[in-house]
């Protein structure tokens, strides 16, 4: 088969929150290049400047940061010469604001673009409207649309994009590292994520509550950080539970694994809609857990209804009904029959339908028909 060369186009150099976009960077097939640096990548993947001349930077600088303006020349002459250079077959951008913003530049180097949409991209409103010309453009060249969720999906159709162009590929998980765990002895809830709005930590915090008071044992750690740790952590010392809840900070995988095998009987995450319209695409954490053998519960949000098979891998409430998580919660500290059961269940489900080397089979065979290469 020919060789794909593929440029994968990512805000962050990293950022603990995006294992998925890591993962895919490993495991893809063909020859890889990553460039960073927002909405438009200013570093090669040797961490220099995409744009070589000093001149050039000062000039991108000023347009960006004084004019704020979104379309700037130098910027896309960079792009271009380093994808000619490169011979690149296809650009993958990661997240929708970045395809939409080196649209133009693919177009110009005659490279086909593939965007993968992930959750905020599709669904904050002030976002959309920010991008809603871009979008349109980007919809029109892009030759596939990624989305990981039949709401997401819906969302882009909403926004006009082609449905024959959408492809539904759900993230998927390291089964092989993500092994079935021996649940704890005692009812230990796992929560993993940003501690932002639509991971809602307070709600998990209030039906965590109303767990503690029936088992005196049970206990809930929540890994992640973000701008509602402050007011998560005082929460539990209003709820009376701080020495039932414990505040990890960020984790790394590893640590997550053990975590997961040492400590934990159950998965909860109480995904909601925020405010601003920002979604879930579906949670990595989620399938995690599940790959790990844990029950879930968990919110009839986003991806998180395809993942977890209701009343059979896990249970799954209306968002903001805390009072219905802290009773499937307790119902599973009640049972450890059923709570293995149930985390029997999510492996399966997720070997069969959600391991990561089918999921890049899906993106891969997408990236080569829009390169028209032949597998």
């Amino acid at each position: 088969m020919d060789s794909l060369k593929i440029c994968i186009i990512k805000p962050n150099k990293s950022s603990y929150s995006e294992t998925f976009i890591q993962t895919q960077i490993e495991l893809l097939p063909g020859e890889k290049q990553v460039l960073y640096g927002g909405d438009f990548p200013v570093y090669q993947p040797n961490g220099k400047f995409l744009i070589k001349s000093v001149t050039g930077i000062l000039s991108y600088l000023i347009q960006k940061r004084l004019f704020k303006k979104r379309d700037i020349a130098v910027r896309n002459s960079a792009l271009v010469n380093y994808l000619k250079a490169q011979k690149i077959n296809v650009v993958l951008a990661q997240y929708g604001t970045v395809g939409a913003t080196i649209t133009k530049a693919c177009a110009m180097a005659e490279v086909p673009l593939v965007i993968h949409f992930h959750g905020v991209d599709a669904h904050r409103q002030e976002l959309l409207n920010t991008f809603k010309d871009l979008y349109k453009k980007a919809f029109a060249y892009a030759s596939a649309l990624i989305v990981v969720s039949n709401d997401m999906r819906e969302s882009l159709l909403q926004l006009g994009a082609d449905a024959n162009k959408i492809h539904l590929i759900p993230y998927g998980v390291r089964t092989d590292l993500f092994k079935p765990v021996r649940l704890s002895a005692e009812p230990h809830f796992l929560s993993i994520g940003r501690l932002v709005d639509k991971k809602a930590p307070i709600i998990t915090l209030n039906a965590f509550a109303q767990v503690a008071q029936q088992f005196p044992t049970a206990h809930l750690s929540m890994v992640g950080d973000g701008p509602l740790a402050q007011e998560a952590k005082a929460r539990a010392k209003a709820l009376n539970i701080v020495q039932q809840v414990t505040f990890t900070g960020v984790l790394d995988r590893k640590a997550i694994i053990q975590l997961m095998s040492r400590r934990t009987y159950a998965y909860v995450q109480h995904s909601v809609t925020a405010k601003d319209g920002d979604m879930e695409g579906t949670p990595n954490t989620v399938l995690e857990a599940s790959a790990a053998g844990l029950p879930i519960v968990s919110t009839r949000h986003a991806g998180i209804k395809e993942a977890v098979i209701e009343g059979v891998t896990g249970f799954l409430v209306d968002e903001y009904d805390q009072d219905a998580m802290a009773q499937h919660m307790l119902t599973l500290a009640a049972s450890r029959p059923l709570a293995e059961q149930m985390g029997q269940a999510a492996r399966q489900h997720m070997v069969k339908h959600y391991d990561i080397q089918q999921q890049i089979a899906k993106l891969n065979q997408i990236l080569l028909g829009a390169a028209k290469i032949r597998a």
